[in-house]
């Protein structure tokens, strides 16, 4: 895992993380997956790879799922995040959608360094508190431009 040095720490964070991607038998690659935090969007950490022959993908994943499923299968509907059964470093996500299935294998002990770092930035549980206090500086910002 590498993270990536930013302008201003305070208030993102983004590391690039090696994961194995699945999409079905004889479709599997390993992919350099960009893992970005925004404290301006505390719910979410933003998982982006490449694909061969399309435009890179995001993911918003919520913090909260993928904390929980560092430990226990959790998810519903698009997403589902759980620990791999035959080997607890490793973290498997599946993300669902019209296209198809996909599932990315990502160490556990990475993902869970950028959660710990963005716990730091926004804890959990305060995200409304801190999505409040940013849409409050950006009226009062707003206000004094006039």
């Amino acid at each position: 895992m590498r993270f990536l040095d930013q302008s201003d720490e305070r208030e993102r964070i983004d590391a690039r993380i090696p994961m194995d991607l699945s999409c079905g038998p004889g479709l599997e690659a390993r992919l350099d997956v960009a893992v970005a935090f925004r404290s301006d969007d505390p719910l979410v950490l933003r998982l982006t790879f490449d694909t061969a022959d399309e435009a890179p993908v995001t993911w918003a994943v919520s913090r909260e799922l993928l904390l929980d499923g560092l430990t226990d299968p959790v998810g519903e509907g698009d997403v589902h995040v759980r620990p791999h059964d035959a080997d607890p470093d490793l973290l498997r996500i599946v993300l669902r959608s019209p296209g198809g299935t996909a599932e990315l294998l990502a160490p556990a002990p990475a993902l869970h360094a950028v959660l710990l770092r963005s716990d730091r930035l926004v804890p959990f549980g305060e995200e409304f508190c801190a999505l409040s206090l940013e849409r409050e500086l950006t009226l009062l910002l707003q206000s004094t431009e006039g």
